[in-house]
């Protein structure tokens, strides 16, 4: 009686649950579900099946496509528990609401008002306008470039790996590295170190990375650009679209020119490598920072310039509505570009002749700041739980999970329960969305606040 009770007042209010909430449910739903398949015992080339905080864990990196794992993908899990791994990176990466959308277009059923506010929040965008076109666009779009991405990777691996073992590892790490997961099939722990110097890997991987991290608003920006020119009419990119692409730009740049300097003479990384190959493994762990997780170099070798730095674009990560996490390049922009106007003295913050608003700057500040808050409680409770473990490793792995990115300095592996439990929130949270998950957790109804405060002074500096 008490169940019926429940699922009867469940669907009275199932109208009111918000957009941001069924995200945040969705994702929780599949992770679940992921950690239920891999617990089976026909998921793991082992008999007896995989512990359940492992499955989940695996799962939640899966899905959130972050990268972490406890075990070498190809050696622990069986083709099945594989192929488990590969759809929950798939559907992480394109959003839940973008894979079930597929559904209705195949049964040509209609789109509602419901499902296309929840695609919008799904992909980060502002309105309604277009929504439908845009889901079929990404769909379009992410299954040719993971396509074309298969073929290349496939035509390096099946000379080693034969036919149908490369064709398989051609998919894998072509999908992995489009959704920005991170997860190989190498059957090391080294991920792709063995092809630090291989352009036929490592250019077609980074651009999947580039490609899946500029957000699929900037992808739409562009094709309708590139349409209308076409039809000899003029258009610009919109503002969002050409600051994606600076701020990731600077990145790259920056991190790419910082690790070939701090790096160039450590013989435990790029010290013993010809020079182009020094310059493809800097700009390699530029891009593989941008919350990819594949990696070229061994990250606890690295010099504390160079690990400094990828900790930083850790958390800096992708673009809104992609399908990588961190707080986001955006935010960083807004940031930046605001710090500049006070410290010039304007009264506005401006960017490509067009101003920011006050609740984009307070936005782009809540964001970075939650991100920064979820780190610092982490990596807290994390040195509670490992009395023997060293700090800036465990500051590594916290921006890591954090910003979905899925690169470790050894840790991952050797970390207690508890501290995996924390890792497994932190993925979460970095997926779904810093600012999602604080709405679906503090939403109120009403608007303005019906008492305004007279204003203080407060002397800043």
């Amino acid at each position: 009686m008490k169940l019926r009770r429940a699922i009867w007042h469940y669907m009275r209010r199932r109208k009111k649950i918000s957009p941001t909430r069924v995200v945040a449910l969705g994702f929780l739903a599949v992770i679940l579900l992921g950690a239920l398949l891999l617990s089976l015992p026909a998921a793991t080339r082992a008999p007896g099946g995989a512990p359940f905080l492992t499955a989940l864990f695996t799962a939640t990196s899966a899905t959130c496509v972050t990268g972490l794992v406890l075990h070498d993908t190809f050696t622990y899990w069986s083709l099945f528990g594989q192929i488990v791994i590969l759809a929950l990176i798939q559907i992480g990466g394109l959003g839940l609401m973008t894979v079930v959308s597929i559904l209705s277009f195949l049964l040509h059923r209609t789109i509602g008002l419901r499902e296309r506010l929840l695609m919008v929040q799904a992909l980060s965008l502002n309105d309604l306008t277009g929504v439908v076109r845009m889901v079929r666009h990404i769909l379009f779009g992410t299954f040719a470039l993971e396509g074309l991405g298969a073929c290349v990777l496939s035509i390096r691996f099946v000379g080693e790996y034969g036919l149908w073992g490369g064709i398989y590892r051609g998919v894998f790490h072509s999908v992995s590295a489009f959704c920005n997961a991170g997860f190989d099939l190498m059957g090391t722990n080294d991920s792709l170190a063995a092809y630090r110097g291989d352009p036929l890997v490592c250019l077609p991987i980074m651009a999947l990375i580039v490609i899946g991290g500029i957000g699929f608003f900037v992808w739409e920006d562009v094709y309708r650009k590139l349409r209308l020119r076409r039809r000899g009419l003029q258009s610009r990119l919109h503002v969002h679209t050409k600051l994606v692409v600076l701020i990731s730009g600077v990145l790259i740049a920056f991190g790419a020119v910082s690790f070939l300097v701090a790096e160039y003479e450590n013989p435990s990384t790029l010290g013993a490598l010809p020079p182009g190959e020094k310059i493809l493994a800097s700009l390699f762990q530029s891009v593989t920072c941008r919350t990819a997780g594949f990696a070229t170099l061994d990250q606890a070798a690295l010099t504390p310039p160079s690990q400094l730095v990828s900790t930083l674009l850790m958390f800096v990560g992708g673009s809104p509505g992609s399908t990588a996490g961190g707080v986001k390049t955006v935010t960083l922009g807004v940031l930046v570009i605001s710090a500049i106007a006070v410290m010039r003295g304007k009264s506005q913050a401006t960017i490509f002749a067009r101003g920011l608003s006050s609740k984009q700057v307070l936005a782009s500040l809540s964001i970075a700041m939650v991100g920064f808050g979820a780190v610092v409680v982490s990596v807290t409770a994390m040195s509670l739980f490992e009395s023997n473990g060293a700090f800036f490793p465990m500051v590594f792995e916290a921006v890591s999970a954090m910003g979905t990115v899925g690169l470790s300095m050894n840790l991952t592996a050797t970390l207690t329960g508890a501290s995996h439990v924390v890792l497994i929130l932190l993925m979460y949270f970095g997926r779904v969305g810093l600012l999602t998950i604080g709405i679906a957790l503090l939403l109120r109804r009403g608007g303005q606040s019906r008492v305004q405060f007279p204003e203080s002074k407060l002397i800043i500096g």
